[in-house]
């Protein structure tokens, strides 16, 4: 099985996308299961297959150590990792092509502690991609751009496991700024530019200065516009990822 885990800031669009890519692939005859990651979610976008909330609940962790909201979400980030062994076994019960992961909303959570990693090695198997969505509302602007790749090139460095760029939301963009986000994704000497546009200010200066960093990672790369409501991109992921693990063949039609 393939393991894809999706991960972004708060509100790019994880869970929908989600609950849309899996029916996208029972629609073209492959199997995926959803697995919730996310024990503090009061709605999901999607039946899950496999949730996080059978083992933990952000209001009893809340009501057991006497915390807020914020000090549980770390609580339960360190004790979901203690349960990557139950909740894998749950996955491996069930016969699937992909596992589609949902990964809590904080994503400092998931990007900065170690529990993390060891819950994505535990639950990734021998075959993990990370699919990182990048908010279109934080990214239409060059300094957006530059701060959402810094934390993408942060959360890539964290894992070490193939990822995919996905560009959420399209739908909801105009076609020029659309094109000017693509644009900047494969050709940085346009980004620069525009970066120095108007007046030479430090912030701009900082973000060229990342950007360079950036770009001697090696965390950048083109990127997939998706679109939960047009059902844009689905595709796409679909055929990177076969790319990445099976040189591009299709999976058995089931």
């Amino acid at each position: 099985m393939v393991s894809i885990f999706f991960a972004g800031t708060a509100g790019a669009g994880k869970s929908t996308l989600v609950g849309t890519f899996q029916r996208w692939m029972g629609e073209n005859g492959y199997n995926a299961l959803t697995v919730n990651l996310d024990p503090g979610a009061e709605v999901l976008a999607f039946d899950a297959d496999v949730d996080v909330r059978e083992w933990l609940v952000l209001g009893q962790i809340m009501e057991q150590f006497n915390l807020g909201p914020n000090g549980a979400q770390v609580v339960a980030a360190d004790m979901m990792a203690l349960q990557a062994g139950d909740i894998a076994e749950a996955v491996n019960e069930m016969e699937s092509d992909y596992v589609l992961y949902d990964v809590p909303g904080q994503l400092e959570l998931f990007a900065f502690r170690s529990s993390s990693k060891r819950l994505m090695e535990t639950l990734g198997g021998s075959n993990p991609v990370l699919a990182y969505l990048l908010d279109p509302m934080l990214v239409n602007t060059p300094n957006g751009f530059v701060t959402s790749m810094l934390l993408a090139a942060t959360v890539k460095f964290r894992f070490d496991v193939p990822m995919l760029f996905l560009l959420s939301k399209t739908d909801l963009m105009d076609e020029e700024a659309r094109g000017n986000v693509l644009a900047w994704a494969e050709d940085h000497w346009r980004l620069q530019n525009d970066l120095w546009e108007g007046d030479v200010t430090p912030a701009a200066t900082f973000a060229v200065d990342l950007l360079e960093a950036i770009s001697e990672f090696g965390a950048s790369s083109s990127f997939i516009p998706v679109s939960s409501a047009s059902g844009a991109g689905l595709e796409d992921i679909y055929s990177m990822v076969q790319m990445i693990y099976a040189g591009g063949d299709d999976l058995e039609k089931r």
